[in-house]
């Protein structure tokens, strides 16, 4: 698959996922229905590598990095997401777990050593632009409260772990370990800390049997965490986390087009700026210089008129010579 389709799934199939995950915290601890998002999704995987029969025994170093990814990427920062949203709106929580995309840019500078081209920045600030303007109403009303410092304080520290886990899944990819095993380890042992904590909170471990509630459970695990991961991950091996995390500015993107479509939101103009902000800043950065020349020249280009070039090609008629007598 091309690192675009990598790039358009994770972004389709995450930015669906918000209207999933709704019906996932009705009646049901949010870090319960993890745990049984990611449980189905760690058997599922395992079960495909079974019949593949892709290995999945690995040394205790793969392990080391499997049980970063859980801890990173499959439990502490869903659990910093969903506490966030108990103290602070899902318009500001969207707007503050964006900043994952400056933290890969920087984290990859100090982890790897990356250069950051210039059009990486100007990217990265057109999207977070963007994303603010989409917000722009409700962030007016926020009440810069204590409550609300503590959920913003949450939600940045799920967008580090996440952006470690980044940066976890970047080297294990370096180090020739495969994006599929990793992920049915990673979300094995996610499963088991977010279980463990969940426990020690004295969350219910309840299960609705309702339909929408099995699936929208389904969906997130199959789609927003098989797939989606899969395509991600695999996307931040192949370009690099500072530009794949552009994605996570897309996904509120996605979200909001979907509620235009599904729930009759209002199509409004800070709406309308937001989206071209963020999608002129995926132009940017997703887009290469040589690319872009190409481009120009083809936008630029005169195209040549068929007649003219006949008549260039026809030879000019010979003045007659007189005949020797």
């Amino acid at each position: 698959m091309s690192n675009l389709m990598l790039y358009v799934v994770s972004v389709l199939v995450w930015g669906s996922t918000w209207l999933a995950i709704n019906y996932q915290v009705e009646s049901v601890d949010p870090m319960v229905s993890v745990v049984y998002r990611y449980a189905i999704a760690a058997i599922l995987l395992f079960g495909w590598c079974l019949v593949r029969r892709l290995k999945l025994r690995f040394d205790p170093a793969a392990h080391g990095r499997f049980l970063l990814l859980g801890i990173f990427l499959f439990s502490l920062n869903y659990i910093g997401t969903y506490t966030a949203q108990q103290y602070i709106s899902s318009a500001l929580n969207a707007v503050t777990f964006s900043t994952m995309m400056w933290m890969n840019v920087i984290n990859a500078r100090i982890f790897f050593g990356t250069p950051i081209k210039p059009r990486v920045y100007l990217g990265a600030a057109l999207g977070m632009i963007g994303i603010i303007v989409l917000f722009w109403p409700e962030l007016t009303n926020l009440n810069l409260s204590e409550i609300t410092l503590i959920g913003a304080g949450f939600c940045l520290a799920a967008a580090l772990l996440a952006s470690f886990g980044n940066m976890v899944s970047q080297k294990s990819q370096r180090e020739g370990l495969p994006v599929l095993q990793a992920n049915a380890w990673g979300m094995f042992y996610g499963t088991l800390i977010t279980g463990a904590i969940a426990l020690v909170q004295g969350a219910e471990f309840v299960f609705t049997p309702s339909t929408s509630y099995i699936v929208s459970l389904l969906y997130l695990a199959v789609f927003g965490s098989i797939v989606a991961f899969g395509a991600y991950l695999k996307l931040v091996g192949n370009i690099g986390a500072e530009k794949a995390g552009y994605a996570v500015v897309m996904f509120p993107v996605v979200a909001l087009i979907l509620a235009v479509m599904f729930e009759g939101l209002a199509i409004e103009t800070h709406l309308v700026i937001g989206v071209i902000a963020v999608l002129l800043g995926n132009v940017v950065i997703l887009v290469t210089a040589r690319q872009w020349r190409v481009f120009w020249r083809w936008f630029t280009e005169v195209p040549a008129r068929p007649d003219l070039a006949i008549e260039a090609k026809a030879p000019a008629p010979c003045a007659d010579k007189p005949r020797p007598s």
